[in-house]
């Protein structure tokens, strides 16, 4: 009786153990600023990336990308993005204060006219969130 009793204490605790901690992040695609002020390029559109859940997350491999054309594709170098913090990433401008992002792209990614959609991957090539406008 004492073992069954012990074997099912020892199963409980080995559950809390693997299940605390291994929920898949909650990283999204929280705005999409696609008409940007920059006459002609537009360089000022960006993607707000957020952390919306409760633990630091290292976007070291994921990528960001236009899946309406296919092009461009970002690809995070190593950062953590805390809880409830954003990022942004422009289309060709840097903003050190939203993470100093960027696509280096020289002309307006996101169109003015017919919605585009914005994918995140992490480094598994797993879609992580995906927004239209």
């Amino acid at each position: 009786m004492k073992i069954k009793y012990l074997c099912s204490i020892l199963v409980l605790f080995l559950l809390i153990i693997f299940t605390t901690g291994c929920a898949a992040p909650n990283i999204q695609i929280t705005r999409i600023f696609y008409d940007g002020l920059v006459p002609r390029v537009e360089a000022d559109e960006y993607v707000e990336i957020t952390n919306l859940g409760d633990q630091s997350q290292d976007l070291a491999g994921w990528i960001l990308i236009d899946a309406s054309e296919g092009y461009p594709l970002f690809t995070f170098p190593p950062y953590i993005l805390a809880p409830g913090k954003s990022i942004r990433v422009y289309t060709n401008e840097y903003h050190p204060e939203w993470g100093g992002f960027s696509f280096e792209y020289g002309r307006a990614i996101w169109s003015n006219t017919e919605p585009d959609v914005a994918v995140l991957y992490d480094n598994r090539d797993k879609e992580v969130s995906r927004k239209s406008y």
